[in-house]
């Protein structure tokens, strides 16, 4: 299913060989005023979210989402790129004037989340207008997932972790206090023993969620592309994942300030307990993939065609 028939089977060096971005090499000498344009408006902006952002814990999974996105762009042009046509060129100039001032503004006052997205609009305008629709709606995974390498705005991470940040200290705090450690708390303060602990962003699963999401995403749209229904049974598995995974970590970090102290718990423990759970609740998510096998094959062969063809 989709835009493009399948054909028969090709030898991968040529499907994904060198060749392939010769037609974009052959357009970029073409146009290479625009491309110039392009890359002062890209590289600047990805300067920016690279340093503000990429280099924290909210943002580590932005190097890795934007080499896999331009690694599933290049894999799939050889099948989409004789379907380019040039855009409306009236469409784009309208794209252009929506967005280009919200980016100039964006730009000038350094709101870097707002500046990336619409940076990345531009660069969808430019390339609607250079090779029309279709491509960009057959392309249309890698383009949704590259929306990952931006920071969220802030008021989305706030509306997001304060539900979290709060429920995860609860639970973390009722659970402690049930097996006897002296514990209390509001909110997302955590007081045990003579220790207060805050429960951050970092903490309550915010991270998690959108690096899990992002590696979820293309865990699933390169194993399970035919099969949506049950892709997207396996993201909304993500949530809970992540969830307990921060759940966990949260228990350790008190654990480990009240038996280890302060100190050892903002230290190296701090960010190990982080990484540790970050890989548990990758584990987890192909755990939850493994167990629902029978679900994908019953799904597979409710699509199957009636003729015997190969499920999805």
């Amino acid at each position: 299913m989709g835009d493009i028939a399948e054909g028969p089977p090709t030898d991968s060096s040529d499907r994904y060989g060198l060749t392939d971005l010769m037609p974009l090499v052959r357009s970029l000498r073409h146009f290479w005023m625009l491309a110039l344009g392009v890359a002062a408006v890209v590289l600047p902006t990805l300067y920016g979210v690279a340093t503000q952002n990429w280099t924290t814990e909210q943002g580590a999974h932005g190097p890795i989402v934007l080499a896999t996105a331009l690694w599933l762009f290049w894999r799939r042009w050889n099948e989409v790129r004789a379907l380019a046509a040039p855009g409306d060129t009236r469409i784009a100039a309208l794209g252009y004037l929506a967005v280009g001032p919200l980016y100039i503004l964006a730009r000038i006052i350094n709101v870097i989340e707002v500046e990336g997205f619409m940076m990345y609009g531009l660069l969808l305008i430019t390339a609607y207008w250079l090779v029309g629709w279709r491509p960009l709606r057959a392309m249309w995974f890698p383009i949704i997932y590259m929306l990952f390498i931006f920071p969220p705005p802030d008021t989305v991470v706030a509306m997001v972790t304060q539900p979290l940040k709060i429920g995860i200290s609860k639970a973390a705090i009722g659970l402690l206090y049930e097996l006897g450690y002296p514990i209390a708390g509001s909110g997302v303060m955590i007081i045990i023993s003579q220790y207060q602990l805050l429960i951050a962003a970092a903490c309550a699963g915010l991270n998690s969620l959108i690096s899990l999401s992002a590696i979820g995403l293309f865990y699933v749209y390169i194993r399970h592309n035919a099969n949506w229904r049950y892709a997207m049974l396996l993201m909304l598995a993500i949530v809970p994942v992540a969830i307990l995974a921060n759940f966990i970590r949260v228990l350790a970090l008190i654990l480990i300030t009240y038996y280890l102290g302060d100190e050892a718990a903002q230290g190296f423990l701090h960010t190990f307990s982080g990484i540790t759970m970050f890989l548990f609740s990758v584990l987890g998510i192909f755990a939850v993939d493994a167990l629902a096998s029978p679900l994908r094959h019953r799904l597979g062969r409710r699509r199957a065609p009636p003729g015997g063809g190969r499920p999805a």
